[in-house]
């Protein structure tokens, strides 16, 4: 077993500055994309079909780049970091490529070549903070990269209404005009350079930790086995894995279910909420609802590492119900609110709950599965991501457009409804006694800075 030593404040800082880039792209996709789907012709009984891009590449890349990750050792690039390099890569070519889309289908097979780069460096990510941090250090480290996701998306979204605000002019699309904004083309670019930027930055300031004799020892015996069972291997051990996994993320996993499905229907029906509760065109609704995604990602930046104490005083379990709870609340009260700037209130509740939902599940699973699965775990992890994801996208266009009137806002009070399942669920969820007692008594020691 390889000893950690704990990190100071600037070292868990630098480790995590890769996550502003690929965060900077999901909250494009978030709050740009379909959009960018609509004015390109897209209905709204369209838009989770759509978007099956994202659950389709995280349920496939995400778990085989972590197995795969977890044999790798290079001397010079490390475990996990060759692959959120390539990730970076792949994701930034896509970004640049976005915006020029000629048509619907177009933007549609860009999309999901976007979701590959962008999984292939979120699951070695978040296996790389656990490679690194101490168990007491976990729940600072993903909570820091909670940040980092607050900050990306922040960027993103406000780059959008900025953009808008002082190269859109009087702009003003209409249903039947079906081109991209060009004002839209610059937070795509920026999002481009910093995909690269930010993992490079992480790549040169954080060395990884060298395996351990007994797993380079297995890192040898599988490079040393044939082709053909080497390619076989990550499957073999996604499906062990599975077999051997915690009960905790059993249960996790059905909380995920109402969670993820939830949050997919936000990021599609929010833009199109604001035209149908507002009164807002297309591009005042892209204005609108980057506008509300800064403010609760201003709202994760600002709790995320406030919820770290909280989670060690109160267990990381309630913290993670409480955030559930808030985000049905203001899921349930956006479409009833009509001024634009009131809409900021229910946001700040979200953005509690979005703090909690990128940190503390990951802190708590980290901390309960085996080091030399940990990659693979994490791919898990984000299995129970995408499931949902990809639920919601085959069964919510049919639901919106046959017992939801084909309403935005009855979608989003859909997924409020949702979230407070999740929570009541969540409720459900046992820890297992050693991490309940590290929760309680561990505290944070971030070193000098």
């Amino acid at each position: 077993m390889v000893k950690k030593t704990n990190l100071s404040f600037w070292q868990i800082f630098n480790m995590n500055v890769g996550f502003l880039g690929i965060q900077f792209s999901f909250g494009l996709q978030q709050t740009a994309v379909n959009p960018i789907f609509s004015f390109l012709g897209a209905h709204h009984e369209d838009l989770p079909l759509l978007n099956l891009a994202g659950p389709v590449t995280g349920l496939i890349i995400q778990p085989i780049v972590g197995a795969i990750s977890d044999k790798t050792w290079s001397p010079k690039w490390g475990r996990r970091k060759p692959f959120f390099l390539i990730g970076a890569l792949i994701g930034s070519l896509c970004l640049f490529a976005f915006p020029f889309s000629p048509a619907l289908w177009f933007a549609v097979g860009l999309l999901w070549i976007l979701d590959v780069g962008n999984n292939m460096a979120m699951e070695p990510y978040r296996a790389f903070v656990g490679d690194k941090l101490p168990n007491k250090q976990l729940s600072f480290g993903y909570q820091m990269q909670s940040l980092f996701v607050g900050a990306g998306i922040v960027l993103a979204n406000a780059s959008i209404f900025l953009f808008q605000d002082w190269f859109g002019g009087t702009e003003s699309l209409s249903e039947s005009v079906n081109t991209i904004p060009k004002w839209l083309y610059y937070s795509f670019f920026i999002g481009a350079i910093l995909s690269v930027s930010t993992i490079l930055w992480s790549v040169f300031k954080t060395p990884e930790i060298p395996p351990s004799e007994e797993e380079f020892d297995e890192i040898k015996k599988h490079n040393a086995l044939p082709l053909s069972e080497r390619i076989k291997t990550p499957f073999l051990e996604i499906v062990d894995a599975i077999k051997e996994m915690p009960k905790f993320m059993w249960k996790l996993s059905l909380v995920y279910l109402f969670q993820w499905y939830a949050l997919f229907v936000y990021w599609q029906f929010i833009a199109p909420m604001f035209e149908e509760s507002m009164g807002f065109d297309k591009s005042q609704a892209l204005s609108q609802a980057a506008k509300m995604n800064t403010a609760y990602n201003v709202s994760t930046i600002i709790f995320a590492l406030a919820l770290v104490p909280l989670a060690l005083k109160y267990g990381g379990k309630k913290v993670y119900v409480l955030s559930l709870f808030l985000t049905g609340i203001a899921m349930l009260s956006i479409p009833y609110i009509h001024d634009p700037m009131i809409v900021i209130f229910p946001m700040i509740l979200f953005g509690i709950g979005w703090a909690a939902m990128m940190g503390i599940p990951y802190s708590m699973v980290s901390k309960i599965v085996p080091q030399e699965r940990r990659g693979v775990y994490m791919g898990i992890l984000n299995m129970m991501i995408v499931i949902p994801m990809g639920i919601q996208t085959l069964t919510f266009g049919p639901i919106v457009k046959n017992l939801l009137q084909n309403s935005a806002v009855n979608a989003i009070l859909f997924g409020g409804v949702f979230f407070m399942i999740a929570g009541l669920l969540a409720l459900r969820l046992k820890q297992p006694a050693s991490l309940e007692e590290e929760e309680n008594t561990s505290i944070i020691n971030t070193g000098a800075h």
